[in-house]
Protein backbone atom coordinates (compact mmCIF):
# COMPACT_ATOMS: atom_id res chain seq x y z
CA UNK A 1 0.00 0.00 0.00
CA UNK A 2 1.30 3.51 -0.89
CA UNK A 3 0.60 6.92 0.85
CA UNK A 4 0.78 10.17 -0.91
CA UNK A 5 3.25 12.62 0.28
CA UNK A 6 1.30 14.00 3.69
CA UNK A 7 -1.47 11.67 3.89
CA UNK A 8 -1.34 9.56 7.11
CA UNK A 9 -1.80 6.20 7.48
CA UNK A 10 -5.32 5.09 9.51
CA UNK A 11 -6.11 1.59 11.22
CA UNK A 12 -9.39 0.18 11.74
CA UNK A 13 -10.53 -0.15 15.21
CA UNK A 14 -11.05 -3.89 14.03
CA UNK A 15 -6.53 -3.78 13.14
CA UNK A 16 -5.92 -2.05 16.25
CA UNK A 17 -7.70 -4.58 18.47
CA UNK A 18 -6.34 -7.74 16.58
CA UNK A 19 -2.59 -7.11 16.67
CA UNK A 20 -0.06 -6.00 19.15
CA UNK A 21 0.72 -2.39 17.83
CA UNK A 22 4.22 -2.22 19.11
CA UNK A 23 7.37 -2.30 16.18
CA UNK A 24 8.16 -5.47 14.95
CA UNK A 25 6.81 -8.47 13.95
CA UNK A 26 2.83 -8.81 14.33
CA UNK A 27 1.78 -10.76 16.90
CA UNK A 28 -2.06 -11.86 18.28
CA UNK A 29 -3.05 -10.70 21.99
CA UNK A 30 -3.66 -13.40 24.35
CA UNK A 31 -6.78 -11.50 25.95
CA UNK A 32 -8.05 -7.69 24.70
CA UNK A 33 -8.43 -7.09 28.14
CA UNK A 34 -4.82 -7.25 28.48
CA UNK A 35 -4.91 -3.65 27.48
CA UNK A 36 -7.75 -2.56 29.64
CA UNK A 37 -7.16 -3.60 32.75
CA UNK A 38 -10.33 -3.30 35.30
CA UNK A 39 -10.07 -0.79 38.31
CA UNK A 40 -14.24 -1.07 39.51
CA UNK A 41 -13.51 1.37 42.71
CA UNK A 42 -10.47 3.48 42.01
CA UNK A 43 -7.02 2.35 40.91
CA UNK A 44 -4.93 0.09 42.94
CA UNK A 45 -2.80 1.68 45.65
CA UNK A 46 0.18 0.83 43.40
CA UNK A 47 -0.81 3.09 40.47
CA UNK A 48 -1.51 6.02 42.82
CA UNK A 49 1.87 5.38 45.14
CA UNK A 50 3.89 5.76 41.44
CA UNK A 51 1.69 8.27 39.52
CA UNK A 52 4.80 10.80 39.58
CA UNK A 53 6.66 7.72 37.75
CA UNK A 54 4.15 8.25 35.10
CA UNK A 55 3.73 11.68 34.88
CA UNK A 56 6.73 13.15 32.68
CA UNK A 57 9.11 15.73 33.68
CA UNK A 58 8.42 18.55 30.52
CA UNK A 59 5.26 18.26 28.94
CA UNK A 60 5.33 16.45 25.47
CA UNK A 61 2.99 16.45 22.79
CA UNK A 62 0.69 13.31 23.04
CA UNK A 63 0.96 10.30 21.05
CA UNK A 64 -1.54 8.17 19.04
CA UNK A 65 -0.96 4.34 20.50
CA UNK A 66 0.70 3.09 16.74
CA UNK A 67 3.23 5.48 18.17
CA UNK A 68 4.00 4.92 21.44
CA UNK A 69 7.51 3.72 22.11
CA UNK A 70 7.21 -0.12 23.38
CA UNK A 71 9.47 0.94 26.71
CA UNK A 72 6.43 2.96 27.89
CA UNK A 73 4.20 0.00 27.24
CA UNK A 74 5.94 -2.41 29.34
CA UNK A 75 6.18 0.56 32.50
CA UNK A 76 2.31 0.75 32.27
CA UNK A 77 1.69 -2.79 32.02
CA UNK A 78 3.89 -3.89 34.47
CA UNK A 79 2.59 -1.47 37.04
CA UNK A 80 -1.36 -2.82 35.88
CA UNK A 81 -0.22 -6.13 35.64
CA UNK A 82 -1.52 -6.19 32.33
CA UNK A 83 0.17 -9.09 30.49
CA UNK A 84 -1.81 -11.78 32.41
CA UNK A 85 1.26 -14.05 32.63
CA UNK A 86 1.25 -17.78 33.89
CA UNK A 87 2.39 -18.07 37.58
CA UNK A 88 5.51 -19.55 36.24
CA UNK A 89 6.04 -16.37 34.61
CA UNK A 90 5.60 -13.96 37.71
CA UNK A 91 6.04 -15.73 40.98
CA UNK A 92 4.64 -12.92 43.06
CA UNK A 93 1.43 -12.82 41.45
CA UNK A 94 1.09 -16.85 42.02
CA UNK A 95 -0.72 -16.93 45.56
CA UNK A 96 -3.60 -15.70 45.93
CA UNK A 97 -3.89 -13.33 49.72
CA UNK A 98 -5.33 -15.40 52.13
CA UNK A 99 -7.47 -12.32 53.65
CA UNK A 100 -8.30 -9.32 51.62
CA UNK A 101 -9.22 -5.87 53.64
CA UNK A 102 -10.57 -4.28 51.01
CA UNK A 103 -12.79 -6.65 48.71
CA UNK A 104 -13.90 -3.93 46.79
CA UNK A 105 -10.27 -3.08 45.58
CA UNK A 106 -8.46 -4.40 42.28
CA UNK A 107 -9.12 -7.09 40.57
CA UNK A 108 -6.49 -9.01 37.94
CA UNK A 109 -7.69 -11.26 35.36
CA UNK A 110 -6.76 -14.40 37.10
CA UNK A 111 -8.60 -13.47 40.03
CA UNK A 112 -11.58 -13.41 37.46
CA UNK A 113 -11.46 -16.16 35.81
CA UNK A 114 -13.46 -18.57 38.18
CA UNK A 115 -14.59 -15.23 40.44
CA UNK A 116 -13.86 -14.46 44.22
CA UNK A 117 -15.37 -15.51 47.08
CA UNK A 118 -16.11 -14.35 50.51
CA UNK A 119 -16.14 -16.25 52.98
CA UNK A 120 -15.69 -16.41 57.24
CA UNK A 121 -14.79 -18.54 59.43
CA UNK A 122 -14.89 -19.36 63.52
CA UNK A 123 -14.11 -21.97 65.77
CA UNK A 124 -15.77 -22.19 68.57
CA UNK A 125 -13.33 -24.31 70.93
CA UNK A 126 -16.28 -24.52 74.23
CA UNK A 127 -19.03 -25.99 71.82
CA UNK A 128 -16.86 -27.52 69.35
CA UNK A 129 -18.28 -26.17 66.06
CA UNK A 130 -16.99 -24.68 63.27
CA UNK A 131 -19.30 -21.79 61.96
CA UNK A 132 -18.67 -21.10 58.33
CA UNK A 133 -20.05 -17.73 56.74
CA UNK A 134 -20.33 -17.89 52.62
CA UNK A 135 -21.42 -13.91 52.43
CA UNK A 136 -21.18 -13.95 48.40
CA UNK A 137 -19.19 -14.23 44.96
CA UNK A 138 -17.79 -11.68 42.54
CA UNK A 139 -17.60 -12.34 38.85
CA UNK A 140 -18.25 -15.89 38.49
CA UNK A 141 -17.63 -17.85 35.47
CA UNK A 142 -20.30 -18.00 32.84
CA UNK A 143 -21.92 -21.73 33.22
CA UNK A 144 -25.23 -21.49 31.47
CA UNK A 145 -26.56 -20.69 27.74
CA UNK A 146 -27.74 -17.21 28.71
CA UNK A 147 -24.01 -16.15 30.06
CA UNK A 148 -25.10 -16.35 33.80
CA UNK A 149 -25.18 -19.16 36.41
CA UNK A 150 -27.07 -20.80 39.06
CA UNK A 151 -24.49 -20.97 42.06
CA UNK A 152 -24.10 -22.60 45.16
CA UNK A 153 -21.61 -23.50 47.81
CA UNK A 154 -20.78 -26.88 49.46
CA UNK A 155 -18.15 -27.62 52.03
CA UNK A 156 -16.37 -30.65 52.78
CA UNK A 157 -14.33 -31.79 55.72
CA UNK A 158 -10.27 -33.51 53.85
CA UNK A 159 -9.44 -36.56 54.52
CA UNK A 160 -12.48 -38.59 54.22
CA UNK A 161 -15.30 -35.63 52.18
CA UNK A 162 -18.54 -37.59 51.87
CA UNK A 163 -21.50 -37.18 51.96
CA UNK A 164 -21.34 -37.28 55.72
CA UNK A 165 -19.75 -34.22 56.09
CA UNK A 166 -20.85 -31.98 53.07
CA UNK A 167 -22.91 -29.15 53.67
CA UNK A 168 -24.26 -26.10 51.59
CA UNK A 169 -26.18 -22.81 50.85
CA UNK A 170 -29.60 -22.83 48.70
CA UNK A 171 -29.25 -21.90 45.13
CA UNK A 172 -29.37 -18.43 43.72
CA UNK A 173 -30.75 -18.57 40.42
CA UNK A 174 -29.37 -16.08 37.20
CA UNK A 175 -26.51 -14.55 38.92
CA UNK A 176 -22.58 -14.75 38.58
CA UNK A 177 -22.63 -11.97 41.74
CA UNK A 178 -24.65 -14.22 44.08
CA UNK A 179 -25.30 -12.87 48.32
CA UNK A 180 -25.76 -16.05 50.14
CA UNK A 181 -25.27 -14.89 53.42
CA UNK A 182 -26.00 -17.93 55.00
CA UNK A 183 -23.78 -19.92 58.17
CA UNK A 184 -23.05 -23.82 58.05
CA UNK A 185 -21.81 -25.60 61.14
CA UNK A 186 -19.43 -28.26 61.90
CA UNK A 187 -20.43 -29.88 64.68
CA UNK A 188 -17.94 -31.95 66.99
CA UNK A 189 -15.32 -30.49 65.39
CA UNK A 190 -12.03 -31.13 67.90
CA UNK A 191 -8.91 -29.58 68.52
CA UNK A 192 -7.24 -32.25 66.93
CA UNK A 193 -9.44 -31.88 63.70
CA UNK A 194 -8.60 -27.97 63.67
CA UNK A 195 -4.58 -29.19 63.13
CA UNK A 196 -5.28 -32.27 60.84
CA UNK A 197 -7.94 -31.46 58.61
CA UNK A 198 -8.55 -28.84 55.68
CA UNK A 199 -11.54 -27.35 54.64
CA UNK A 200 -12.71 -27.87 50.98
CA UNK A 201 -15.18 -25.07 49.48
CA UNK A 202 -16.40 -25.40 45.99
CA UNK A 203 -18.96 -23.40 44.02
CA UNK A 204 -20.74 -24.83 41.51
CA UNK A 205 -23.56 -24.56 39.47
CA UNK A 206 -26.50 -26.55 39.66
CA UNK A 207 -28.45 -27.64 36.14
CA UNK A 208 -31.93 -29.34 36.54
CA UNK A 209 -31.60 -31.61 33.30
CA UNK A 210 -28.08 -32.36 33.74
CA UNK A 211 -25.31 -33.12 36.48
CA UNK A 212 -24.26 -30.00 38.15
CA UNK A 213 -21.07 -28.46 37.15
CA UNK A 214 -18.16 -27.50 38.70
CA UNK A 215 -17.00 -23.88 38.70
CA UNK A 216 -13.91 -23.22 41.50
CA UNK A 217 -12.79 -23.78 44.45
CA UNK A 218 -10.08 -23.23 47.59
CA UNK A 219 -9.27 -24.84 50.62
CA UNK A 220 -8.50 -23.78 54.00
CA UNK A 221 -6.20 -25.47 56.03
CA UNK A 222 -7.92 -25.20 59.91
CA UNK A 223 -4.70 -24.64 61.94
CA UNK A 224 -4.98 -21.63 60.13
CA UNK A 225 -7.77 -19.98 62.68
CA UNK A 226 -7.40 -19.27 65.56
CA UNK A 227 -9.84 -20.19 68.64
CA UNK A 228 -12.60 -18.09 69.22
CA UNK A 229 -11.95 -15.51 66.83
CA UNK A 230 -13.27 -15.18 63.37
CA UNK A 231 -11.05 -15.09 60.02
CA UNK A 232 -12.22 -13.18 57.12
CA UNK A 233 -11.36 -14.54 54.01
CA UNK A 234 -11.98 -13.14 50.04
CA UNK A 235 -10.30 -15.26 47.35
CA UNK A 236 -9.72 -16.35 44.18
CA UNK A 237 -11.59 -19.42 43.09
CA UNK A 238 -9.11 -22.12 41.55
CA UNK A 239 -9.20 -25.41 39.01
CA UNK A 240 -10.45 -28.32 40.97
CA UNK A 241 -7.64 -30.20 42.78
CA UNK A 242 -7.02 -33.84 43.11
CA UNK A 243 -8.32 -34.99 46.23
CA UNK A 244 -5.54 -37.64 47.98
CA UNK A 245 -6.54 -41.24 46.89
CA UNK A 246 -4.02 -42.85 48.77
CA UNK A 247 -5.33 -41.75 52.58
CA UNK A 248 -5.44 -45.18 54.50
CA UNK A 249 -8.89 -46.55 54.74
CA UNK A 250 -8.39 -47.54 58.47
CA UNK A 251 -9.05 -44.20 59.66
CA UNK A 252 -12.23 -43.54 57.88
CA UNK A 253 -14.15 -42.13 59.67
CA UNK A 254 -17.86 -43.55 61.20
CA UNK A 255 -19.04 -39.79 62.68
CA UNK A 256 -19.09 -38.38 65.75
CA UNK A 257 -21.44 -38.53 69.04
CA UNK A 258 -21.59 -35.92 71.93
CA UNK A 259 -22.42 -37.95 74.99
CA UNK A 260 -22.68 -36.53 78.37
CA UNK A 261 -22.40 -38.47 82.06
CA UNK A 262 -23.09 -37.17 85.10
CA UNK A 263 -22.77 -38.78 88.52
CA UNK A 264 -25.67 -38.10 90.69
CA UNK A 265 -24.87 -38.67 94.70
CA UNK A 266 -28.52 -38.10 95.87
CA UNK A 267 -29.75 -40.61 93.54
CA UNK A 268 -26.72 -43.04 93.76
CA UNK A 269 -26.49 -43.73 89.65
CA UNK A 270 -24.88 -42.73 86.76
CA UNK A 271 -26.77 -40.48 83.98
CA UNK A 272 -25.98 -40.52 80.54
CA UNK A 273 -26.71 -38.30 77.88
CA UNK A 274 -27.04 -39.03 74.01
CA UNK A 275 -27.27 -35.63 72.59
CA UNK A 276 -26.33 -35.46 68.89
CA UNK A 277 -24.40 -37.19 66.37
CA UNK A 278 -22.85 -35.85 63.71
CA UNK A 279 -21.40 -36.65 60.07
CA UNK A 280 -22.77 -40.40 59.98
CA UNK A 281 -21.84 -42.53 57.57
CA UNK A 282 -24.29 -43.24 55.03
CA UNK A 283 -26.03 -46.82 55.08
CA UNK A 284 -29.08 -46.32 52.68
CA UNK A 285 -29.68 -46.62 48.82
CA UNK A 286 -30.93 -42.25 49.03
CA UNK A 287 -27.34 -41.64 50.64
CA UNK A 288 -28.65 -41.37 54.18
CA UNK A 289 -29.64 -43.18 57.13
CA UNK A 290 -31.83 -44.03 60.02
CA UNK A 291 -30.35 -43.72 63.18
CA UNK A 292 -30.70 -44.73 66.10
CA UNK A 293 -27.90 -44.82 69.61
CA UNK A 294 -27.49 -48.15 72.17
CA UNK A 295 -25.85 -48.11 75.67
CA UNK A 296 -24.88 -50.93 77.51
CA UNK A 297 -22.93 -50.53 81.01
CA UNK A 298 -20.86 -53.83 81.33
CA UNK A 299 -20.39 -56.02 82.54
CA UNK A 300 -24.10 -56.62 82.44
CA UNK A 301 -24.72 -60.12 84.07
CA UNK A 302 -28.59 -59.47 84.75
CA UNK A 303 -28.87 -58.09 80.69
CA UNK A 304 -30.87 -55.20 81.81
CA UNK A 305 -28.27 -52.50 81.35
CA UNK A 306 -29.64 -52.11 77.24
CA UNK A 307 -31.38 -48.46 76.45
CA UNK A 308 -32.15 -47.20 73.23
CA UNK A 309 -32.79 -43.81 72.09
CA UNK A 310 -35.69 -43.19 69.14
CA UNK A 311 -35.35 -43.87 65.81
CA UNK A 312 -34.46 -40.41 63.50
CA UNK A 313 -35.77 -40.83 60.06
CA UNK A 314 -33.46 -39.84 56.77
CA UNK A 315 -30.63 -37.85 58.54
CA UNK A 316 -26.37 -37.92 59.03
CA UNK A 317 -26.73 -35.59 61.48
CA UNK A 318 -29.42 -36.86 64.04
CA UNK A 319 -30.52 -34.85 67.34
CA UNK A 320 -31.14 -37.08 70.43
CA UNK A 321 -31.28 -35.29 73.37
CA UNK A 322 -31.89 -38.27 75.65
CA UNK A 323 -31.09 -39.47 79.21
CA UNK A 324 -30.28 -42.67 80.80
CA UNK A 325 -30.05 -43.56 84.45
CA UNK A 326 -28.29 -46.56 85.71
CA UNK A 327 -28.68 -46.92 89.41
CA UNK A 328 -24.92 -48.06 90.18
CA UNK A 329 -22.25 -47.19 93.29
CA UNK A 330 -19.80 -44.70 93.04
CA UNK A 331 -17.00 -46.89 93.81
CA UNK A 332 -18.30 -49.96 91.14
CA UNK A 333 -18.55 -47.31 88.11
CA UNK A 334 -14.21 -47.90 88.18
CA UNK A 335 -15.44 -51.35 87.47
CA UNK A 336 -17.19 -50.77 84.73
CA UNK A 337 -17.33 -49.96 80.93
CA UNK A 338 -19.78 -47.77 78.69
CA UNK A 339 -20.30 -49.13 75.37
CA UNK A 340 -21.77 -46.93 72.72
CA UNK A 341 -22.84 -48.06 69.70
CA UNK A 342 -25.18 -45.92 66.77
CA UNK A 343 -27.10 -48.03 63.80
CA UNK A 344 -29.29 -47.79 60.99
CA UNK A 345 -32.66 -48.96 61.18
CA UNK A 346 -34.25 -51.18 58.49
CA UNK A 347 -37.33 -52.53 58.04
CA UNK A 348 -37.99 -56.38 57.30
CA UNK A 349 -34.14 -57.11 57.50
CA UNK A 350 -31.33 -56.62 60.30
CA UNK A 351 -30.09 -53.20 61.23
CA UNK A 352 -26.56 -52.01 60.05
CA UNK A 353 -24.03 -51.13 62.57
CA UNK A 354 -22.68 -47.67 61.86
CA UNK A 355 -20.48 -46.82 64.41
CA UNK A 356 -19.50 -47.11 68.46
CA UNK A 357 -17.17 -45.83 71.40
CA UNK A 358 -16.73 -47.57 74.57
CA UNK A 359 -15.83 -45.28 77.52
CA UNK A 360 -14.24 -46.76 80.51
CA UNK A 361 -10.94 -47.15 82.85
CA UNK A 362 -9.83 -49.14 79.78
CA UNK A 363 -9.83 -46.61 77.29
CA UNK A 364 -7.68 -44.59 75.88
CA UNK A 365 -7.27 -41.22 75.24
CA UNK A 366 -10.50 -38.31 75.62
CA UNK A 367 -12.65 -41.63 76.18
CA UNK A 368 -10.69 -42.51 79.65
CA UNK A 369 -10.69 -38.94 80.23
CA UNK A 370 -14.38 -37.88 80.17
CA UNK A 371 -14.97 -41.45 82.18
CA UNK A 372 -12.43 -40.39 84.63
CA UNK A 373 -13.66 -36.80 85.04
CA UNK A 374 -16.90 -38.38 85.39
CA UNK A 375 -15.90 -40.15 88.33
CA UNK A 376 -13.78 -37.20 89.67
CA UNK A 377 -16.50 -34.58 89.14
CA UNK A 378 -19.90 -35.53 91.30
CA UNK A 379 -22.81 -34.18 90.41
CA UNK A 380 -21.24 -32.30 87.89
CA UNK A 381 -22.61 -32.77 84.12
CA UNK A 382 -19.40 -33.24 81.94
CA UNK A 383 -20.25 -33.21 77.75
CA UNK A 384 -17.35 -34.49 75.26
CA UNK A 385 -17.81 -35.38 71.54
CA UNK A 386 -16.07 -38.52 70.52
CA UNK A 387 -15.44 -40.47 67.39
CA UNK A 388 -16.77 -43.59 66.35
CA UNK A 389 -15.22 -46.65 64.90
CA UNK A 390 -16.38 -49.19 62.98
CA UNK A 391 -15.47 -51.74 64.92
CA UNK A 392 -15.40 -52.54 69.34
CA UNK A 393 -13.25 -55.09 70.60
CA UNK A 394 -14.82 -57.68 72.59
CA UNK A 395 -18.32 -56.53 71.18
CA UNK A 396 -21.45 -58.63 70.01
CA UNK A 397 -22.12 -55.93 66.63
CA UNK A 398 -25.95 -57.77 66.15
CA UNK A 399 -28.97 -56.13 66.91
Amino acid sequence: MTLRKGEKMTISIQEHMAIDVCPGPIKPIKQISDYFPRFPRGLPAAVGRSSSALRPAVSQPSVSPAEAPREDDEDVDQLFGAYGTTPAEQPARSQAPEEVVDPEGYESDDCTTLGTLDFSLLYDQENNALHCTINKAKGLKPMDHNGLADPYVKLHLLPGASKANKLRTKTLRNTLNPTWNETLTYYGITDEDMIRKTLRISVCDEDKFRHNEFIGETRIPLKKLKPNQTKNFNICLEKQLPIDKTEDKSLEERGRILISLKYISQKQGLQVGIMRCAHLAAMDANGYSDPYVKIYLKPDEDKKSKHKTAVKKKTLNPEFNEEFFYEIKHGDLAKKTLEVTVWDYDIGKSNDFIGGVVLGINAKGERLKHWFDCLKNKDKKIERWHTLTNELPGAILSD
